[in-house]
């Protein structure tokens, strides 16, 4: 099992990104619950052939679809000793728990949050980003809402985030009982960044109007285009409205790796708490979501609870307090520090800031390949790691269409990125900017090169030129070649 999965990372660039699962394949996964036991060889021949070919395979080169990490040997095998020790690490006094301690204190360091800060290993930044809203929550309404709920509470809280912000956001809100439409969702400028006077006018609008402002998040990395919000001027706005400043770093945390990156995420060190997954950029495999609070005291009043079967000493297995399930809301809890704390340790901050360096200046020439090419159509500034595109589709919509152009358009798109996906040859995803459907590539992997990046374009524009309506080869960003072709056709 271990020489076949170092075997599928070896020669993972020989295989395609994804493929569509056989009808037969899926069906195997339809049998009964079996009573009787089975081969392991038999077992692990079914998952070669029947469940390895048809992952998502975000661990190939040429997944650019979300913002997911390629994982790394080092990260499988710290895996695999953790699931031979099977700790919970839900709390007592075991060294698991002093390694996500250590983890916690390098984190720490490295954002600029004081001693005082506390951190845990969570499965991700949705669930970070809940244990935040919890935290802020009862920051802001006091203890008591822990046992008597918001519904007794006279304040109706009100939350704060651009409209870019990740959705896990208001389901958080969700979660936490203030209900999703407790977000106010704030429109972004031109480079897709929260509008600050917006917000300052929304605030005080809110406040006027009875409710109470208790939760501004600020995005290090959209999840549509990568952009990161002014984090100093969101600090400063929180500061001053006293509301909790939390950073939703999903997408972008990690960047504080690079010294040439790390500039661009200032103001990220005054945050309340910061949401941050190592499975992305740090090329963890999954899951490894981390969130630091600034205050470690209130984010252990948020949790901590009294049971009798988890009582604290001073000595014996009970001893060590205060423990993962006081800072969140699993007790039984895996390993996951276990593969962080190894990555950091085998490769370095160096080596992985040099990877998170590399996917920003290679989605550089993607951006170059896509601005020398007049097919393709660049659709929001590249800040960081994800660039956003179209195929041209519009001149020849414009002709061969009875209906909208722009509709056309965006429905050509749209398949355009279903069949680069079953292509094989690369996977974007699809969203939408301004109205628009746009081709988004995220370039998150350390096993990309320009090698990937040149098949990606290569094959949006084949199958761009396949999909334009009868006019396979015309060059639709000259309106002269599009009207000379429209003539031709309406005299055939």
């Amino acid at each position: 099992m271990l020489d076949d999965m170092l075997g599928y990372m070896e020669d993972i660039r020989e295989r395609p990104v994804w493929q569509v699962i056989p009808d037969e394949v899926r069906s195997r996964f339809q049998a009964p619950l079996p009573s009787g036991p089975s081969e392991l060889a038999n077992v692990h021949h079914e998952f070669m052939t029947s469940i390895l070919p048809f992952a998502a395979a975000n661990s190939h080169p040429g997944f650019f679809g979300w913002v997911q990490g390629g994982g790394s040997p080092v990260g499988m095998m710290a895996e695999m000793l953790a699931a031979g020790l099977n700790a919970n690490t839900g709390g007592r006094d075991q060294i698991p728990l002093e390694v996500e301690r250590q983890v916690t204190g390098w984190m720490r360091d490295l954002f600029g949050f004081p001693a005082g800060a506390s951190g845990i290993f969570l499965t991700g930044t949705s669930m970070a980003n809940f244990v935040s809203v919890v935290i802020a929550r009862d920051a802001c309404l006091g203890r008591s809402v822990r046992s008597e709920g918001v519904q007794a509470q006279a304040a109706k809280l009100t939350a704060y985030a651009s409209s870019a912000v990740h959705g896990c956001v208001a389901k958080a809100l969700d979660l936490a009982g203030l209900g999703s439409d407790a977000l106010r969702s704030i429109p972004v400028d031109s480079e897709y960044r929260i509008d600050l006077n917006i917000l300052s006018d929304t605030i005080t609008q809110d406040r006027a109007a009875g409710l109470t402002p208790f939760f501004v998040v600020g995005s290090a990395g959209t999840v549509d285009t990568g952009a990161i919000d002014d984090l100093t001027g969101l600090a400063q706005l929180c500061a001053r409205e006293q509301l909790w400043f939390h950073v939703d770093g999903a997408l972008g945390a990690l960047a504080m790796l690079s010294p040439q990156l790390a500039p661009r995420l200032r103001g990220i060190e005054l945050a309340d708490s910061l949401a941050f997954d190592f499975h992305k950029w740090a090329q963890v495999p999954y899951d490894a979501g981390f969130l630091l609070v600034r205050d470690g005291q209130l984010h252990q009043q948020a949790f901590a609870s009294f049971a009798t079967y988890l009582g604290r000493s001073e000595r014996g297995l009970s001893a060590g307090s205060p423990w993962p399930c006081d800072l969140g809301p699993e007790l039984s809890r895996n390993f996951r520090a276990l593969k962080v704390w190894t990555a950091l340790k085998v490769y370095g901050t160096e080596a992985i800031g040099s990877v998170i360096a590399n996917t920003c200046e290679l989605a550089q020439y993607l951006k170059s390949r896509i601005e020398s090419s007049p097919e393709l159509e660049l659709m929001a500034p590249v800040d960081m790691n994800i660039v956003c595109f179209r195929y041209r589709f519009e001149a020849a919509a414009a002709w061969f269409n009875d209906g909208s152009p722009d509709q056309l358009s965006d429905q050509l798109n749209q398949e355009l990125v279903i069949r680069l996906q079953e292509s094989g040859i690369a996977a974007p995803s699809q969203t939408i900017l301004h109205g628009r459907v746009v081709i988004r590539a995220a370039i998150v992997n350390h096993r990309t090169s320009r090698s990937e990046i040149d098949s990606l374009i290569a094959a949006t524009l084949s199958l761009g030129r396949e999909l334009t309506p009868e006019i396979p080869h015309v060059n639709l960003s000259n309106p002269a070649s599009a009207l000379a072709c429209a003539y031709r056709m309406s005299t055939r």
